[in-house]
């Protein structure tokens, strides 16, 4: 059944459609005729008619005036029509409603966090908010009850618009921001450390390697030395053979010493 009754709905909506073009377009085409006609362009409507027992001289042309008269009248009415088929589908679309409904509250909310509404009593309250919401031009084609209900919601939450009003929360973005840009200036600060002290790091083991070849070459030179230390010592101890020899030749070839006489 509501399968039904939505594709009635939608063939209704479409039939109206369809009437509302057709009359605009018949409105106009009769409208041009009769100009047309008026001013010797086009002939009249050609029709034979009486009253009673007598004819009607030009009846055409009266039938055709008239027809035209008629039809634009109906033009006219159409966009009352189509108002109250929009206030008709209001009321049928429930969740249409509920839309509406939740457009208004945000609207009123947002004036109330922006310190629009400046009326403490709660009567004031709605009344204030209430005139705001019609004079809105996106609102006016809402229904009274569905303004008043959201002037009601917007009131009930009147605190909450105060606590998170448009100023409390830009101050709370900027605070938020300046903290931000605080973090990103300590995270670059920290990421140059980083870098120093890797090239601090590095180059302490640079120089640690250094030292530690220095000292292996000095503790190799140290040990060759003392290897080459007890070879000099024995080589300056004893007397080279040379020398021996010819101090034996010397006492070898001096005289011996006479008796005494």
């Amino acid at each position: 059944m509501t399968t039904l009754h939505t594709m009635t709905l939608q063939f209704q909506n479409a039939f109206l459609r369809l009437t509302f073009f057709l009359i605009c377009a018949s409105a106009l085409i009769a409208v041009s005729t009769t100009i047309l006609s008026a001013l010797g362009v086009l002939p009249w409507l050609s029709m034979q008619a009486g009253f009673g027992d007598g004819t009607v001289v030009d009846a055409g042309m009266f039938i055709q005036i008239g027809l035209t008269a008629l039809i634009l009248m109906l033009a006219f009415y159409l966009p009352a029509n189509a108002r109250m088929m929009a206030l008709e589908n209001n009321h049928r679309k429930f969740t249409l409603t509920m839309h509406d409904i939740a457009e208004a509250y945000h609207m009123a909310h947002a004036a109330d966090r922006g310190g629009l509404f400046m009326m403490s009593s709660e009567f004031d309250g709605v009344k204030e908010r209430m005139a705001f919401l019609r004079q809105h031009p996106n609102l006016q084609s809402l229904e009274p009850e569905i303004l008043e209900l959201a002037a009601q919601m917007s009131q009930i939450s009147q605190e909450l618009a105060e606590t998170y009003g448009d100023a409390r929360v830009s101050r709370a973005r900027t605070f938020l921001q300046q903290r931000q840009e605080e973090i990103e200036l300590f995270q670059k600060r920290l990421e140059e450390a980083q870098v120093i002290q890797s090239e601090l790091r590095q180059w302490t083991r640079d120089v640690e390697l250094e030292e530690s070849i220095a000292k292996s070459q000095l503790s190799r030179l140290r040990d060759e030395l003392f290897e080459l230390l007890p070879e000099l010592s024995a080589q300056l101890q004893s007397p080279p053979k040379d020398n021996v020899a010819k101090t034996s030749s010397v006492v070898a070839m001096s005289p011996p010493p006479r008796a005494a006489e």
